[in-house]
């Protein structure tokens, strides 16, 4: 391998990544970007509705809706760093990227996946303490133990995706353009393209999806076991249905996200098929997202009515 034609971040060389087109059939790209564009316009609308209902309505400012009204923003955070550009590539061909802006769309991706999937930790450890511990609840999450729990969330996703990042761009690519068979710089298909090797690089993945995914995955369950338990033990049966509601919106959340990314990052690499982990990617990119505010909405009576209130007052407001 000659060192002319290997290029790593902080060299000169002007490595540049393509991403797969979908399908070079201009009906199907048209139909495919119509579809993509809907989806990713219902994500932005469901979950903006959810944070607006949130914020506009004083009934729903407790910790429960406050994690929501930050995972539904985080939401909008994660779909916007890889949909725009996905969008503009599935008509405008084999557009390059910078090997530096795939290096920040990965950071940024990952980190709030990463933000995520704590975040969802966080709410489940909220629902413990609202089912198991009631007396003690609004001595326990007070506003600012909720923020910090959202900022922690935050600190430890950017922290261990920072230092993957830099790792995964440290390695050095061969060529002027590198086809990426995917629709967005994520750490399993770049890692296939590098040139050095990479068996410490999927260590490192392997040990943060354990952080990230395997350690949260567990608390929750742990949570939920105690939660089953004190919801069985819950003599109403208006009772036990309210609570198993509130936790049932989540679970399913909980297992779409960590199951499809489970599948992309903790399985061994000879076992996991490319076209396998782009399919995936679209579930967490746009399925998760958008079933967030419908599962929320659909089965949060609190969520609905709040929406109402805040319709029917803003028809009122605009009635001359």
């Amino acid at each position: 391998m000659s060192s002319s034609n290997t290029f790593s971040l902080n060299q000169s060389g002007p490595t540049e990544f393509v991403f797969q087109v979908f399908t070079t059939s201009r009906k199907i790209q048209a139909l495919l970007f119509c579809f993509f564009l809907l989806l990713y316009i219902m994500i932005l609308c469901g979950n903006t509705a959810i944070i607006w209902a949130v914020y506009t309505n004083s009934s729903l400012r407790t910790p429960m809706y406050f994690f929501l009204s930050n995972l539904s923003f985080l939401e909008i955070c994660y779909t916007t760093t890889v949909v725009p550009l996905m969008l503009s590539n599935i008509f405008g061909g084999q557009r390059p990227i910078p090997l530096a802006a795939c290096a920040a769309q990965m950071f940024l991706f990952c980190s709030l996946g990463g933000t995520d999937c704590f975040l969802l930790t966080v709410m489940a450890y909220d629902r413990f303490v609202a089912i198991c511990h009631p007396l003690h609840y609004t001595l326990i999450m007070t506003q600012k133990r909720c923020i910090q729990l959202v900022l922690v969330s935050l600190v430890l996703a950017v922290f261990l995706n920072l230092q993957l990042t830099t790792l995964v761009f440290n390695l050095p690519f061969c060529g002027h353009q590198l086809q990426i068979n995917h629709f967005l710089c994520d750490v399993p298909p770049v890692l296939r393209l590098a040139c050095g090797d990479t068996r410490v690089h999927q260590a490192v993945l392997f040990v943060v999806g354990i952080i990230a995914l395997t350690i949260p995955f567990v608390l929750i369950s742990i949570s939920y076991i105690f939660i089953a338990n004190a919801i069985l033990h819950i003599n109403s049966a208006e009772g036990r249905r309210r609570a198993f509601s509130t936790c049932s919106s989540h679970l399913c959340v909980v297992l779409l996200q960590y199951g499809c990314c489970t599948l992309v990052y903790m399985r061994p690499r000879s076992s996991t098929s490319e076209d396998e982990e782009w399919q995936l990617a679209l579930v967490y990119t746009f399925v998760t997202p958008l079933l967030n505010p419908l599962i929320y909405t659909l089965r949060n009576k609190d969520i609905k009515d709040a929406l109402k209130k805040s319709m029917s007052c803003k028809v009122l407001s605009e009635t001359p």
